[in-house]
């Protein structure tokens, strides 16, 4: 009957317990291993480190869960998405720096290229171009930059994963525009 209960739990209450109980986070890890899995992936590729950014998420998420704090508009969940996030992206600019990453982008993105007219400009190319920008580009405004143009997220999904309101998510896509169009007007397009 215990175990039925703890089922019934939110996430925020079995964090808490699984302080004093971990097997308790067992649950945690049923109910977000699947969806971390996606959204690895969904970044990164289908890559075996996939296997090792969702595990290394759950290790910081019980690491740092004295540090979880309820706050009105931000919940577990969006708490939980943003240390996969930073994980992932942190994975991610090691594949890149390796050469091993390629980015698959929104059409959105491709507008705010300069000139890409012209036999010379093959899609793979800016692919790398544009990630070599956002890794150029502060973490916060690529993250918003990628999550809503590569993984085509709506604005009120990124405000619960980054645990800010819509209208901050707005301002960071806004401003991570302008920040992409500047640093890609740096770029020689040959």
């Amino acid at each position: 009957m215990e175990d039925i209960k703890n089922h019934n739990l939110r996430d925020e209450e079995l964090l808490t317990r699984s302080l004093k109980e971990p097997e308790l986070f067992s649950l945690i890890v049923a109910r977000y291993e699947e969806p971390f899995l996606r959204k690895a992936r969904s970044i990164i590729g289908d890559r075996e480190e996939v296997q090792d950014i969702v595990q290394e998420t759950f290790t910081k998420i019980y690491l740092y869960a004295k540090k979880f704090e309820h706050q009105e508009g931000a919940t577990f969940n969006s708490w939980a998405y943003k240390i996969l996030l930073n994980t992932t992206f942190t994975y991610y600019q090691k594949l890149k720096k390796a050469g091993e990453a390629v980015a698959h982008l929104d059409e959105e993105i491709w507008s705010l290229i300069p000139d890409k007219s012209g036999s010379l400009f093959k899609r793979i190319e800016l692919e790398d171009m544009i990630s070599s920008i956002l890794l150029k580009m502060p973490e916060p405004l690529a993250r918003v930059l990628a999550l809503h143009f590569i993984d085509d997220m709506p604005h009120a999904e990124i405000a619960e994963i980054e645990g800010v309101t819509l209208s901050a998510v707005k301002t960071r896509i806004h401003r991570a525009k302008k920040e992409f169009k500047r640093l890609s007007s740096n770029f020689a397009l040959n």
